[in-house]
């Protein structure tokens, strides 16, 4: 029996081990093939025991409020750069943290460095369509201005994951624009469509074209690419919506009496809609284009929804995500 090994950072997030190790065990439960290496302070892994589970001692943590200077400099026995250097030194194959994302970036990128052939690493989420799936969307906040060779290089890595965590042979690339047609958007966007389209007639990724911000939702392409300035904008408008429809169908029949009797025909549609958008399922966001796999929780994310970033992280584990990465870029390598 083949073991997949996940380093924790038991620490990070919003809540902390009170969260991230009863999701753990629930995780474990799950998946008798998974191994854990719990990576926190000895306090907070006092009293977990698990056959599949292996702790690890680390006397720093990355709060969401330090400084990438103190992450680096300060806290170079933290928890989360602990769980990373669990990959780099092979013990895991790939590492989840719900800490500070700045931090969890520069640290993965100093201690795993990035591949051969990637100058910046992106991250890649999903954000839910109107079709029932999702889209897969980067770069979601890693890099504020990218030139248009680092948004050839987002596609051959979105192309990567989406091949092989939804197992889809040649998904469809979208390049984020303010319009569909090949003369909109500004020097950088167009410089990026003429390097996709060669991409595209040499048969190395299939790139649909132009998309505005409403295919996103829509699921008019797997993928969508963008800078993490845009792409940041339009995962925190994704999360604001759900948690606005969220709390209406918490307090909606609290109000007056028009807006009980507007409630009762519009719940049924709205906790649909709710489920479907219920970031929870969808995460999980993976730092691609580095020379080992990590991957980021929300940090507000409760048990379950830490659950599907652990889910995430051992599928691209099991599945080779890091050799299908390595496999596309070497295309790019080529040209």
């Amino acid at each position: 029996m083949v073991i997949t090994t996940i380093s924790v950072d038991v620490m990070g997030g919003d809540i902390g081990p009170s969260m991230t190790l009863p999701a753990c065990r629930a995780f474990l439960q799950a998946h008798p093939q998974a191994h854990l290496i719990l990576v926190g302070t000895t306090v907070a892994l006092h009293g977990f025991e698990h056959a599949r589970a292996t702790k690890v001692i680390a006397h720093d943590v990355i709060t969401m409020d330090d400084s990438l200077e103190t992450a680096m400099r300060k806290k170079r026995d933290s928890s989360m750069r602990v769980a990373v250097e669990q990959v780099k030194s092979g013990a895991a194959q790939a590492a989840v943290s719900a800490g500070n994302t700045g931090a969890l970036m520069a640290i993965s990128r100093y201690v795993l460095k990035t591949l051969d052939g990637i100058e910046r690493p992106a991250i890649a989420a999903q954000l839910p369509n109107q079709l029932g799936g999702s889209t897969t969307m980067l770069d979601l906040g890693a890099n504020v201005d990218s030139a248009p060779e680092h948004l050839l290089q987002f596609a051959f890595l979105g192309t990567a994951l989406d091949t092989v965590l939804k197992e889809k042979t040649k998904p469809s690339v979208g390049l984020l624009n303010i319009g569909e047609e090949v003369i909109k958007g500004n020097e950088t966007i167009k410089a990026a469509g003429e390097l996709l389209r060669t991409a595209h007639e040499r048969g190395d990724i299939y790139f649909f074209g132009n998309v505005e911000g409403n295919d996103i939702f829509k699921g008019t392409t797997d993928i969508v690419v963008c800078d993490g300035f845009v792409g940041n904008v339009a995962l925190k408008t994704s999360e604001g919506l759900a948690t606005m429809v969220g709390d209406f169908l918490k307090q909606g029949f609290s109000k007056n009496l028009l807006t009980k009797i507007a409630a009762v025909f519009a719940y049924p549609v709205l906790k649909a809609f709710k489920n479907r958008v219920d970031h929870r399922r969808y995460n999980g966001a993976a730092l691609l284009g580095l020379r080992g796999l990590v991957f980021k929780s929300h940090g507000s994310a409760d048990q379950a929804g830490y659950g599907f970033a652990l889910e995430r992280a051992y599928d691209a584990a099991r599945k080779g995500l890091l050799e299908n990465v390595r496999a596309n870029i070497a295309k790019i390598q080529q040209t």
